[in-house]
């Protein structure tokens, strides 16, 4: 093996490092992403490791939230009393503020 060669094989193995960590933080930073938003829907964040389902993961995470009943839906028409378009009721202020009449 020539000078040349070694140096081709070093520089292939110096782009591929590079581009798995580029790709691991990509792949981490989506489930983290997937994470916060089931958790704000109502589900278990641990849903988001459905992406690390080759091909098909996020497509049945798109369409777990896209077209099922959030969890966090349900609490709110409990809130509302069962009723899907009633008001909220209204909310006591947190203890040691005061609300100034207007």
């Amino acid at each position: 093996m020539d000078h040349s060669s070694a140096a081709t094989a070093g520089f292939v193995a110096t782009v591929m490092l590079v581009y798995s960590i580029v790709l691991l933080a990509l792949i981490a930073f989506t489930i983290w992403v997937y994470w916060r938003i089931f958790v704000k829907a109502g589900y278990n964040g641990a849903m988001s490791l459905l992406n690390l389902i080759p091909g098909v993961g996020q497509l049945i995470c798109m369409i777990i939230l896209a077209f099922g009943r959030w969890p966090i839906e349900d609490q709110l028409a409990a809130l509302r009393g069962g009723f899907p378009g009633a008001p909220m009721p209204p909310q006591s202020p947190p203890p040691g503020t005061s609300v100034m009449p207007t």
